[in-house]
């Protein structure tokens, strides 16, 4: 008799759960960021594009690093922040990957050191990693993998944080910008 009052209670407090319109991320459901030594494993050699040394040589490594400077510190006090640049979300924004997710989505061989890396513009990588799936683009863009339909949509990408927001904003040329930062894969 209990059995079927209970069963009964339990599905209706599921069913409230599910359509209460709040938005429960469980790490079971949602991608782990890697980091950029899984996506380096594979996309490093000549012939993939060596899209991990156009990372490791671009501004995008270094992002993090910047705000641990006096500068960056300097910079936050100006704009009115009362912790360093380093742990300021309004910095972190745009100069870190991941920084703010619930610790259950950040692998093992994620750092937020590593700054603006291949998931700030590739989404979290956990579901679509695996070679196997990497190796059929369709099953990538279907696991999460992040697509550009042409250059605007890839411009659009790169103003979230190349904007007059920045306190240190220069007009943003997309096209020189673009060309320093290029990783295709080659055509086979």
């Amino acid at each position: 008799m209990k059995k079927l009052i209970i069963t009964p209670l339990m599905l209706v407090v599921t069913i409230l759960f599910l359509f209460s319109g709040n938005s429960y991320t469980f790490a079971g459901d949602t991608p782990q960021f890697v980091g950029v030594k899984t996506c380096g494993m594979c996309h490093k050699k000549a012939k993939d594009g060596e899209q991990l040394k156009i990372w490791q040589e671009s501004k995008h490594a270094n992002a993090y690093k910047t705000l641990e400077t006096e500068e960056a510190d300097k910079i936050a006090v100006e704009k009115g922040f009362k912790t360093k640049a380093v742990e300021t979300p309004e910095c972190l924004k745009c100069h870190a990957t991941a920084y703010d997710v619930d610790a259950a989505l950040i692998g093992k061989k994620y750092k937020v050191s590593e700054g603006i890396q291949c998931e700030s513009c590739h989404n979290a990588g956990g579901n679509y990693k695996k070679k196997s799936i990497m190796k059929d683009h369709a099953k990538a863009v279907a696991a999460g993998l992040a697509e550009y339909k042409d250059e605007a949509a890839i411009k659009a990408q790169c103003e979230t944080c190349h904007n007059e927001e920045s306190p240190t904003y220069k007009p943003f040329d997309f096209e020189k910008r673009w060309k320093e930062i290029a990783h295709d894969i080659p055509k086979k």
